[in-house]
């Protein structure tokens, strides 16, 4: 069985969604998702793209996606590549489906002179915390993330 990589186009934009609201409810939070097919479409695929997508696949089926979009260091002075979002259908897991995208992120940042492929991991999430690790991944733990949200945004914002 080999795992095959491309990148998605506008006709996986229901299997994202899917496996995107698959993900929330591994992640424990089967309701936080309020993305649309039309909203992905745009920030996939619109004018101005925010993200980019690979699929995974094995004999025809999509079995996995990492969502990714480019970041920038004011200390390197070069963008990097933040990955959202990896997922690997449960019946697909162990089958090289995360590596093989993993493999696939790496040598797009390599390919475009980002220094860095990061990400954040849910604390409880031991096995892919173990998976990362085994591929080289090391917590970034002096770091804490930062996030302003709903009516404290529009307070920030002042209004």
């Amino acid at each position: 069985m080999i795992i095959a990589i491309r990148p998605a186009g506008r006709d996986d934009v229901s299997t994202i969604l899917r496996f995107i609201r698959e993900l929330a409810a591994y992640e424990r939070e089967p309701d936080a998702v309020e993305a649309t097919e039309q909203m992905l479409e745009a920030a996939l695929f619109g004018a101005a793209p925010a993200a980019e997508v690979l699929m995974a696949e094995r004999d025809g089926a999509t079995i996995g996606f990492a969502l990714f979009f480019h970041t920038f260091s004011t200390w390197t002075g070069r963008r990097g590549l933040w990955l959202e979002d990896l997922y690997v259908t449960p019946e697909a897991r162990g089958s090289g489906a995360g590596a093989a995208l993993l493999k696939a992120l790496a040598a797009i940042a390599i390919d475009r002179d980002c220094p860095r492929l990061e990400w954040t991991v849910l604390d409880w999430n031991t096995p892919a915390i173990e998976f990362y690790r085994a591929k080289g991944a090391r917590p970034q733990d002096e770091w804490t993330t930062q996030r302003v949200t709903g009516a404290a945004l529009r307070a920030l914002a002042g209004r």
